[in-house]
């Protein structure tokens, strides 16, 4: 395994995207920079305690189908995590989680008012160096924008009636995460000059990947424990937010599952939810949610046959099983 988390990377390749990432962490920690410093302490609160650095990683491998790493690409790249960034901040307060990346949550820390005008102030970061990027950059980002508040939107109305529980799950996935990373693989693709038709599968392969990434998170959410996720488990389950996990025993017809799906289908305090977590780890679900990320990871991969053989290409590939290996 790689520095970077990608079995099997070429070392020339692994070697340009740790420098890639380097650059983007000097980026990001100078952009947050502000005159006010609760401001600053609030912004620099989620983005030094770390992070996978998806996003800006799947944007420089991106690159790599063109004419690879620049200046341009580097700041799209940080426009995307602090994107990402924003956005947690939001998600904690609405989910009204306590721990984020193995810190305590901005919203537990200075309250909700603080961390959702936090979240706004570094929109304002990601905006200020779009608009360096030229118009098309500014109306992907917008149109990425608007697909992450749909999405937000989405889950909190919940399925209308008749919709299928699991394809609305889906889709507010593939517009909360999936939308996001898209849009980093297009413009790593897309500022290195790749070819139009290497940009529309790029970004197609983000959208599918960014979604099996989330399905991930869903499982690590049951089955691993804070220490090694950096997130309070079954935080989703406190919520009533269904996951992937979940929505299989809720659709279930089976007489022992009666009790669980009634836990299941609303609010629970932290006694239920650690009651509940270890009938998850224990439960079906679990087993059939880890089958149904590995066909989402193996689509992915099939998205890339197209794509010229080469470090950058196995590199994506390599990505798919590690995403799978994540929820092992």
């Amino acid at each position: 395994m790689s520095s970077l988390g990608i079995p099997n990377l070429d070392k020339n390749l692994e070697s340009e995207l740790s420098h890639g990432l380097d650059e983007v962490e000097k980026l990001l920690s100078s952009h947050i920079q502000g005159e006010y410093p609760l401001v600053v302490e609030t912004s620099r609160h989620l983005v030094e305690a770390g992070g996978k650095r998806f996003r800006p990683l799947i944007a420089l491998i991106a690159s790599h189908f063109g004419n690879g790493q620049s200046r341009e690409v580097i700041e799209a790249a940080v426009v995307c995590e602090l994107t990402h960034v924003a956005t947690l901040y939001h998600d904690d307060v609405m989910d009204e989680a306590p721990l984020r990346r193995g810190v305590e949550s901005a919203n537990n820390r200075w309250g909700n008012t603080v961390a959702i005008l936090t979240g706004d102030y570094l929109f304002s970061k990601a905006s200020d160096l779009l608009a360096d990027l030229g118009p098309e950059a500014v109306r992907l980002q917008a149109k990425t924008f608007e697909r992450l508040v749909i999405g937000q939107i989405q889950e909190t109305q919940g399925p209308a009636y008749g919709v299928d529980p699991l394809a609305h799950y889906i889709e507010v996935v593939a517009n909360k995460t999936g939308s996001l990373i898209a849009t980093s693989a297009r413009f790593g693709a897309l500022l290195a000059g790749a070819t139009k038709e290497t940009v529309e599968t790029l970004t197609n392969f983000g959208e599918k990947i960014g979604i099996a990434f989330q399905l991930a998170d869903d499982v690590i959410d049951i089955a691993s424990d804070s220490s090694q996720s950096g997130k309070t488990p079954g935080t989703d389950l406190k919520e009533g937010v269904p996951t992937l996990v979940t929505l299989q025993i809720l659709k279930s017809t089976k007489a022992e599952d009666a009790e669980l799906k009634k836990l299941l289908a609303a609010p629970m305090d932290d006694a239920t939810v650690a009651k509940v977590i270890p009938q998850l780890r224990q439960h079906q679900a679990l087993q059939d949610a880890r089958v149904y990320l590995h066909q989402l990871a193996n689509e992915s991969k099939d998205l890339l046959k197209s794509l010229p053989q080469g470090p950058a290409r196995s590199a994506l590939e390599n990505l798919c099983l590690a995403i799978v290996e994540r929820t092992a």
